[in-house]
């Protein structure tokens, strides 16, 4: 009777084991990435303003 029970038991975390991870990268379809516009400030050889934009989603 324990042998069924371990066994089982066994069975039931090894299909719990591959279905996380199918699961993992699904969104659905509603999912829509959240995106801003990074601004970085640097200075050229003459001291001049350069302003970069950078589009970043997640």
């Amino acid at each position: 009777m324990r042998k069924i029970i371990v066994s089982a038991a066994l069975a039931v975390v090894a299909a719990v084991s591959f279905a996380a991870p199918s699961q993992a990268g699904y969104y659905g379809y509603d999912y829509q990435p959240t995106c801003f516009v990074k601004k970085v400030k640097s200075y050229d050889y003459y001291g001049n303003v350069i302003i970069k934009k950078f589009r970043v989603c997640r």
